[in-house]
């Protein structure tokens, strides 16, 4: 949709990528791997959107391994790129490609749930702005481990970013709940939005049954 909108998908993917990286600044060789698109493409565009003043131009000291390519002619610095918080349509890009996410969202929970039984999902991590935690993504389920990762890099594509995630099966879900394992306990201590919980409505539903059965006694 926003590939129809701005009418380049590799502008598309560099918005997408600077707005989820605020406070980063990228330099075009380490943009062309993260988005996958060829050098002259994010050149381009990077050309189009600093003139338009919503990127704008950082200098480095390129101590980093800086090739040639990359270093100013006169001022031997790295050139870099980053979103211009300044700029006009700061706001309204943000808005608009936050509800893309949630677009993007959705398919991905969609797309899992043809993996396989879909018990638990939660997002955390970079979905909601915390960067120390455990994981980006935690599925619970019976799934399909080529649909899960296929279902991940789509999503990865789409917001431009690498994301990490855990998948348990319930059997181990159970097994570490029991054990209090740290890493699992963190994880449902993280701050996080629970999108699919069928693992508490099945507890619910059992104790509603037991409840039932004790008020017929």
């Amino acid at each position: 949709m926003l590939e129809q909108l701005f009418g380049s998908k590799t502008r598309v993917h560099l918005l997408r990528l600077f707005l989820a990286n605020q406070e980063e600044c990228f330099f075009v060789r380490q943009l062309t791997r993260k988005i996958g698109a060829q050098i002259n493409a994010v050149r381009n565009e990077l050309d189009n959107l600093t003139s338009m003043g919503i990127i704008e131009i950082a200098k480095g000291d390129g101590e980093d391994g800086t090739d040639s390519e990359e270093v100013g002619r006169s001022s031997g610095q790295r050139k870099y790129y980053r979103i211009n918080k300044d700029c006009l349509f700061f706001p309204e890009l943000r808005a608009l490609f936050s509800k893309s996410g949630v677009l993007l969202e959705k398919q991905f929970v969609q797309r899992l749930s043809r993996a396989g039984t879909l018990q638990y999902l939660a997002l955390m991590g970079y979905f909601v702005g915390e960067s120390d935690a455990p994981t980006d993504i935690f599925i619970v389920g019976k799934l399909s481990k080529e649909r899960v990762t296929s279902a991940v890099h789509s999503l990865e594509q789409g917001i431009s970013k690498e994301i990490n995630y855990t998948v348990m099966n319930p059997t181990e879900f159970t097994y570490r709940k029991e054990l209090t394992d740290r890493f699992l306990y963190d994880i449902l201590d993280a701050r996080k939005v629970v999108v699919v919980d069928a693992l508490l409505e099945r507890a619910t539903t059992e104790l509603k049954k037991q409840a039932a059965v004790a008020r017929a006694r």
